[in-house]
């Protein structure tokens, strides 16, 4: 008979460990798996926290990025903002105690979310070369510079040779070493990220020094600050029967009816009122704590049967129409673009998001590869490149089930297309801690798509346009080719004067072929070919068959 262990020994091991003991042992979850991706994901952090720092401050971002390499898998990565600034006496909560933040108990949109990505940086940082952070920081009334780590057993800071330095310094300098790393230029790459950060901020100034010294600049395209979002109310579509009975159980409110206004954006006494009429079971007089799993369980259902305005975009701060254009224009330079942003809906929990997208073909759009061009999928969430795990994204699930073959693209993987998603939101459902991709819910991959297919409609009349265009050109040069040799002929017939015929030829067939010309040059000073000029193209074409 084998010996019974008592479960007393087994539970005697039985310990309560720190969330950053936790993320030494997982360093994965945060992003830092593999060389290429664990250097990409410490800017990323970095670059994220400054850009929404600055844009909190109402300051036009302006971001530095250093890279050096210390040895084959060991780089210092130095990374300059100027932005407000960390006041000193909370800098050890915001960028050495993992899940401390500003940010997650906030109903509005920023990229950080989980007060994990600074701390995560100098843990990282820690364990892989045993070394603190350096931290410059200028408030304008004051600052200083620091070393900073973590307790890992406690998750608490240590704040190393504090001093103050001179005032005039503002902004906020973070310099790290980082083992375990490998610089790379290639997709998923810092060089990439940062380019694409400066593709969905185009008031960002973005500075790279790569590790050969080799600097490049991304000029802002605009100079407008992007509209702050607001913190706002949960929507009522979407809220599952946990959510409601947790806000319920929260709520101050005396009634169900008052808890309800107050709780959810655009649900007025009116909406309460049509509750009522649909769901008689339930007593809205009764406070919100005494509301039962199956009180919410049919309000759930209720709010599914009333017809509700769509969700503000208070909350929100999208890229916006004209700026994706703008930066398109200024990095890719394609022959066509085409951009769209869909109206704000919600999935799950009542969260609101929207949903942008543009097409470039053409120009620098795509990829070069050996023999021509390749499409490029380039994903956003709340403007924040995802570089990684784009096989479990729903962006990419939803782009990839768009048959492009309806709209002129015979081969995705062959053509010189960019296609840009960005979803913003106030919370991303992101698939994991690291933050690289979307997690797969339905609602936002349908509304992908529909964005992605609006923009391929456009790029369908363009193309249809532009294989137009090619024939009318060939026939206008195959017609050409003998004008010199039919005025000859005549001349010799007629007795006329050459010159004179073959002037007159080549009018009335210039004359004929027209908008040809015409169509040629529709493209606006931009590079772009409009929706309304790809209209009135295919109206030419028409006129033309």
């Amino acid at each position: 008979m084998p010996n019974i262990i008592d479960a007393d020994t087994i539970f005697k091991e039985l310990k309560t460990h720190s969330v950053s003991e936790f993320f030494r042992k997982n360093s994965q979850m945060l992003g830092y798996s593999g060389k290429v991706r664990s250097l990409t994901t410490v800017v990323h952090e970095y670059v994220s926290n400054s850009i929404d720092a600055c844009e909190e401050a109402n300051i036009l971002p302006e971001i530095s990025v250093g890279i050096i390499e210390l040895s084959e898998t060991k780089y210092s990565v130095h990374v300059t903002d100027n932005g407000p600034g960390i006041p000193q006496k909370i800098i050890g909560r915001v960028l050495a105690t993992v899940l401390s933040g500003t940010k997650f108990h906030r109903y509005m949109q920023q990229r950080g979310q989980q007060g994990i990505g600074g701390s995560g940086c100098t843990l990282f940082s820690q364990i892989t070369t045993g070394k603190p952070i350096h931290i410059k920081s200028g408030t304008g009334k004051s600052a200083y510079e620091c070393d900073l780590g973590i307790d890992i057993k406690s998750n608490k800071p240590l704040i190393i040779n504090m001093k103050e330095i001179d005032k005039t310094f503002t902004g906020l300098s973070i310099y790290g070493e980082f083992g375990d790393v490998k610089y790379e230029n290639s997709d998923h790459g810092v060089y990439e990220y940062v380019r694409r950060t400066a593709l969905s901020n185009p008031h960002a100034m973005l500075k790279l020094k790569d590790p050969e010294g080799k600097e490049f600049n991304f000029i802002r395209s605009v100079t407008e600050m992007p509209k702050r979002p607001k913190a706002s109310k949960p929507h009522p579509l979407g809220i599952g029967t946990n959510d409601l009975l947790e806000f319920a159980h929260l709520s101050e409110s005396r009634k169900i009816s008052s808890f309800l206004v107050d709780t959810f954006s655009r649900l007025s006494q009116n909406k309460v009122d049509e509750l009522r009429e649909i769901e008689k079971s339930v007593d809205f007089n009764k406070e919100p704590k005494e509301m039962t799993w199956d009180d919410a369980e049919k309000l759930v259902n209720a709010f599914k049967k009333v017809k509700w305005i769509a969700p503000d975009l208070d909350s929100l701060s999208t890229i916006g129409e004209a700026q994706i254009k703008a930066t398109i224009k200024n990095i890719l330079n394609p022959q066509f673009m085409s951009v769209v942003e869909r109206k704000p809906k919600v999935f799950r929990g009542g969260i609101p998001f929207v949903v942008e997208a543009g097409i470039a073909y053409g120009g620098s759009a795509g990829k070069e590869v050996e023999g021509g061009s390749k499409g490029v999928l380039i994903r956003f969430a709340n403007k924040v490149p995802l570089l990684f795990d784009g096989s479990i994204c729903a962006i990419a699930t939803a782009v990839n089930e768009v048959q492009w073959k309806r709209y002129g693209i015979k081969n995705f993987d062959e053509e010189p297309i960019s296609v840009l998603v960005n979803v913003s939101s106030v919370y991303v459902p992101y698939s994991g801690v690291g933050k690289q991709a979307v997690s797969q819910e339905q609602e936002i991959i349908e509304e992908i798509k529909l964005a992605v297919m609006d923009c391929a409609r456009n790029l369908q009349r363009y193309m249809s346009g532009e294989r137009n265009r090619h024939a009318q050109a060939s026939k206008y040069n195959t017609i050409i080719r003998y004008v010199g040799q039919l005025s000859m002929n005549l001349s010799e017939i007629t007795g006329m004067d050459r010159g004179s015929i073959e002037a007159q030829l080549k009018s009335l067939i210039e004359g004929k072929y027209k908008k040809l010309f015409e169509a040629d040059n529709e493209a606006d000073e931009n590079g772009e070919k409009s929706e309304m000029n790809v209209k009135q193209e295919d109206q030419n074409t028409e006129e033309e068959d």
